[in-house]
């Protein structure tokens, strides 16, 4: 096991966490959008992720175990869900009864999972630093 390994699982956090950010940004800005290149209004995504295993021998006993090794997206997936229309008969995308449909996006969630979003990227920064003052002690300690 790499002395690195540690930072690497924290490296892809970070990078997960800044795909939902970005993703979000995109629901965000989305709201109001009615028409899309697809058709039909846009659609909230979100990311879905799962734990990143590694195969790796035991060192003492040689069996083979799967190992932890941060985190992988396995997917952006549209929302399907919560069709919403909108009464507005002089609106361009209105069907015959005057109604829009709009984006699925609900801004209140949205801000609450950016929050969720943005601690959890803290909380990553925070354990990468710890790594690397542990690496850092045991430099020093070596050196000595």
């Amino acid at each position: 096991m790499s002395v690195f390994n540690a930072m690497k699982i924290n490296a892809s956090g970070l990078s997960l966490e800044r795909l939902k950010m970005d993703i979000i940004s995109t629901n965000m800005a989305n709201v109001n959008t009615t028409r899309t290149p697809e058709g039909g209004p846009y659609r909230r995504k979100e990311v879905l992720f799962e734990e990143s295993l590694l195969e790796a021998r035991n060192s003492i006993g040689g069996a083979v175990e799967n190992k932890s090794f941060g985190v992988r997206v396995t997917e952006i997936r549209e929302d399907l869900d919560n069709q919403q229309f909108k009464y507005d008969p002089n609106h361009p995308d209105a069907d015959e009864n005057g109604y829009v449909e709009t984006s699925n996006v609900n801004m209140v969630d949205e801000v609450i999972s950016l929050l969720n979003t943005q601690r959890t990227y803290e909380a990553n920064i925070t354990a990468l630093n710890s790594n690397k003052n542990i690496l850092k002690k045991a430099l020093e300690i070596s050196k000595g």
